[in-house]
């Protein structure tokens, strides 16, 4: 059975996932990476790791390693996942892919040119809420899918680095991810609405005054268009990743409150009938048995060992082992993982883009060639 030889880099987040590629049939995780070397010691010894590494650049000069997984601060990812394409290394990166739409199209093209597989680990696009409207869809069940909407509210007051006073749309992926993901769509266009002041001393920071970034997304060559909407700072609202999918036989909403059940409608029935709570479906029987009980334990789900975001996102909706299949499954078969490289930096590019709309009072920009898949 084919191997793929795997390093892990950046160990904060990016532990939850050591033990699913350690359990996946098809993968070897052979080297972790980390700046603080006590930590790294701490997680190698307690998983067993031999190949440890300080330098990222050191670990690309392995020529044992196939594939990189980057989880490092988000102003990291464009500059090491080119360093990792270079390298000639596979490579899957947590979101966004980058911070600017030059470093998009910079890793697009390097993918182009080597050959090599690129995936961006979007957890809610393998949510088990987002896989059972993906089955509904697929099955037919949704009907014409008319519209969708999606949101990511979160409040980072006290997050360190450079966490302060980011522009929300900044890292729109969670939201921005489900609405193309479902059909598979692509954005052509955004304009966005700023709304509401933050602190003085937050807009210092990026020189962005919004407390509310709020986006419509119209779909190339489609007649979809979808709303999405983001707040991070000084606005009341519990953590919240929600995605809604309204169609011409059935419709999904999101509740309201964190835990409670998913609110179908289902077009026809007597008026007090329409709407129905449903608890989703766990999808682990889409796994390799070797990982399906990570879709609902991991190694941030016990009081002893958090992770803030890990925490508040109500563990990423069992998402972390899917994503680690579809990114394996993808070397193994050399097929394309969803979002490849053009797909990751259509959806990264429409919340860089957008915040540039909601300074320019909501003008419309489009979103470059290169995030298209001809």
């Amino acid at each position: 059975m084919k191997k793929i030889n795997i390093a892990i880099v950046g160990l904060g987040f990016g532990a939850e996932f050591i033990p699913i590629y350690q359990k996946h049939p098809n993968a070897n995780l052979i080297a972790i990476c980390q700046r603080n070397e006590p930590k790294l010691n701490e997680i190698g010894d307690a998983f067993n790791i031999e190949k440890r590494f300080t330098s990222y650049d050191e670990l690309l000069m392995d020529s044992d390693i196939d594939a990189v997984h980057i989880n490092t601060p988000i102003p990291n990812h464009g500059e090491q996942s080119i360093k990792a394409l270079k390298a000639g290394k596979h490579l899957a990166c947590t979101v966004p892919m980058a911070t600017t739409v030059e470093e998009c199209q910079q890793i697009v093209e390097l993918v182009e040119e080597t050959g090599l597989t690129y995936m961006m680990m979007e957890t809610v696009v393998y949510a088990r809420e987002f896989l059972y409207m993906k089955e509904l869809y697929e099955n037919g069940d949704l009907g014409k899918v008319q519209f969708l909407k999606a949101s990511h509210q979160q409040d980072m007051d006290g997050w360190p680095n450079y966490w302060p006073g980011l522009p929300p749309m900044h890292y729109a992926t969670h939201c921005v991810g489900p609405v193309l993901a479902l059909t598979r769509g692509q954005a052509e266009y955004v304009s966005c609405f700023g709304s509401g002041t933050i602190r003085e001393e937050l807009i210092n920071e990026y020189n962005s005054p919004y407390a509310v970034e709020t986006t419509h997304i119209k779909f190339k060559d489609s007649d979809l268009s979808a709303q999405v909407y983001r707040s991070l700072f000084d606005v009341a609202r519990q953590y919240r990743e929600s995605f809604e999918v309204y169609g011409s036989k059935k419709s999904v909403e999101w509740p309201l409150i964190e835990g409670k059940p998913l609110v179908v409608h289902t077009a026809k029935k007597p008026e007090p009938e329409i709407p129905e709570e449903i608890e989703s479906p766990d999808f682990a029987k889409l796994l390799p048995k070797e990982i399906q009980g990570f879709t609902t334990h991991g190694v941030y789900d016990t009081d002893d060992n958090t992770h803030l975001s890990f925490t508040q996102g109500a563990g990423h909706g069992g998402s972390h082992p899917h994503l680690v299949h579809e990114f394996v499954k993808a070397l193994i078969n050399a097929e394309s993982p969803y979002p490849n490289a053009k797909q990751s930096a259509n959806i990264t590019c429409v919340g860089i883009l957008s915040h540039e709309s909601a300074l320019k009072g909501g003008k419309i920009i489009r979103l470059p060639d290169f995030t298209f898949n001809e």
